[in-house]
């Protein structure tokens, strides 16, 4: 018989490299078969500027390189996980469900990597350990992301979309036909950290650069004519899409660091607008990093004024993900479904992830 009621510790850590994302979780399946969650306590471990090189640089390594990053990596996560359950006095935990870094994504070409994932792991932290959710899916034909849109369709169902605005936007909603559909919009904080990194800022804090700034229409017009843009779904993106198209466009432009960030979150702002194809009314759900930029959300408001977005409280913005990834590793415990092929283009859907259980050393 399958247990009704989970304490979980949800891992995250994403491409804006801000940190490791922690929640410890308890989800309930109670008597209307409904899932219901209450975040207990979450934190952001900041990476050090030492790994945020290592990572940063991750995708230029060669495989005996990235064999060693990932096992430097996973004792790192490691630590961070242990000091975590220390500090806050975590008694019981029925699973550690990690995601990993994600050091390489080309579903097109069959692979994805997320480091961090190894056996080792469940025996460092003396954990059940579920991780490693992509790569089953690509090696049934999907794309291996987004993985959110379960939890989105099971956690929150009062939103017609959920849109996370991390490293990269992605959005998940349900079709006329009443599937989940989900894929990736366009980078974000990826792009828009790595232009303020020159003024020796982590971040555009409330977008008070980018509304100085000037709008190029000529690099707009080009960001916006990216193939890429025109895909149907099922589609995702990859730090690869960034340092492949978006770096040499940005290089052609002689621009202050305000002109080009004001660009980018119209950019940014255009992209989520196509992207959400609902009826005048629509609520969206905001999370991620970037929905703490308010000038970000103006000009998203401005080019989609037909939809209501929502910003839930600052725990719900900065750990959604992690507690999708928590709720991934429940499904998977029980075997059910936590990959759906409608968002994939997987061959059908599938329960992911890798499960390392420690106490009966299952691996």
């Amino acid at each position: 018989m399958k247990k009704h009621h989970y304490n979980i510790l949800g891992v995250m850590s994403g491409t804006s490299l801000d940190g490791v994302d922690l929640a410890y979780i308890e989800f309930e399946f109670d008597v209307k078969k409904q899932w219901n969650f209450n975040i207990v306590v979450a934190e952001t471990i900041s990476y050090s500027d030492l790994w945020k090189k290592k990572l940063a640089e991750a995708i230029t390594l060669n495989r005996t390189e990235i064999d060693r990053l990932d096992e430097q990596y996973t004792v790192h996560l490691a630590n961070i996980i242990q000091e975590f359950i220390a500090k806050n006095n975590i008694k019981h935990i029925d699973a550690v469900c990690s995601h990993g870094h994600t050091v390489f994504h080309r579903p097109d070409l069959g692979y994805t990597l997320q480091i961090g994932n190894l056996p080792i792991l469940a025996d460092l932290i003396a954990q059940k350990v579920v991780c490693d959710f992509r790569v089953q899916d690509v090696l049934l034909g999907g794309q291996g992301a987004p993985l959110v849109p379960v939890g989105d369709r099971l956690l929150f169902s009062d939103y017609q979309a959920c849109l996370n605005l991390g490293g990269f936007a992605n959005v998940s909603y349900d079709n006329r036909l009443k599937y989940r559909i989900a894929y990736d919009i366009c980078p974000v904080n990826v792009v828009l950290n790595d232009e303020v990194a020159i003024l020796e800022m982590s971040y555009d804090k409330d977008g008070l650069l980018a509304e100085k700034g000037i709008v190029n229409n000529q690099l707009l017009e080009e960001l916006n004519a990216l193939d890429y843009y025109s895909l149907e779904a099922p589609k995702s993106l990859g730090i690869e899409f960034v340092n492949t198209f978006i770096k040499p466009i940005f290089e052609k432009y002689n621009l202050s660091v305000e002109d080009k960030l004001a660009t980018v979150v119209d950019h940014i702002a255009f992209q989520v607008n196509k992207g959400i194809p609902l009826k005048e009314g629509s609520k969206v759900l905001v999370t991620g990093g970037g929905a703490h930029n308010n000038y970000l959300l103006h000009r998203i408001r401005h080019f989609a004024p037909h939809l209501e977005f929502y910003k839930p409280i600052t725990k719900l913005i900065d750990f959604k993900e992690a507690l999708i990834f928590g709720f991934l590793g429940v499904l998977r415990i029980r075997d059910e479904v936590n990959v759906l092929a409608s968002v994939t283009g997987a061959k059908y859907d599938h329960s992911s992830g890798k499960i390392y259980d420690y106490f009966n050393k299952n691996y």
